[in-house]
């Protein structure tokens, strides 16, 4: 079974387009299959985008998780002078990304492979949709990867389903020495506050 966290999905290329459709932003994205979520914006994704303040305007933004773009072309469109890394393992979600942010001339969207961020880059916010399902040890490896990149006033969101794992989740950043809050819940999606 091909999975969206294969770097190479061996799923066939079967191109489609999805509606990304929020109070301030109306785009069209290009999807695959072999990409997380290719049918739809994910639920998770929409209350993120729909819970969340408006990002930092300036410095250096990630979506760590990037899939076709929906969330790195929002933080892009709403904080427009600063640089989002859209950060993915997956080489169709990142082309996808690029030809999606090209698309709707969001030029400070970056598309880059999760081992091709420069290492000395910091991120002033950090917005995710995190790949539960590669396990949790995966997870928790990529959390502590990433949310270390912080800057010290940097904040990360996070939205987890809550039969997947959000109040654990939680418990485990807080036990890492994280402040790790409930910052919104709906739909049986929590958005998860961290900062250091």
């Amino acid at each position: 079974m091909a999975h969206y966290f294969e770097e190479q999905p061996q799923a066939a290329s079967r191109p489609s387009s999805v509606d990304l459709v929020l109070p301030d932003l109306h785009l069209r994205l290009e999807t695959d299959r072999g990409v997380f979520s290719p049918e739809r914006i994910d639920l998770g994704t929409r209350v993120l985008l729909e819970s969340v303040p408006t990002p930092p305007q300036e410095g250096h933004l990630l979506d760590l998780g990037c899939g076709y773009g929906p969330i790195a072309l929002t933080m892009a469109s709403r904080a427009p002078s600063a640089t989002v890394w859209a950060v993915d393992v997956n080489r169709r979600s990142l082309e996808l990304t690029e030809r999606n942010a090209r698309a709707a001339a969001l030029g400070r969207v970056r598309p880059a492979h999760v081992d091709e961020v420069p290492e000395d880059v910091r991120f002033a916010a950090i917005w995710s949709n995190p790949a539960i399902r590669i396990g949790k040890q995966a997870m928790h490896e990529m959390l502590t990867r990433w949310l270390t990149r912080l800057t010290p006033e940097g904040v990360a969101y996070l939205v987890v389903q809550k039969h997947l794992g959000s109040d654990s989740l939680q418990r485990w950043l807080s036990d890492q020495g994280w402040q790790a809050t409930r910052e919104a819940s709906r739909a049986a999606y929590r958005i998860l506050k961290v900062t250091r």
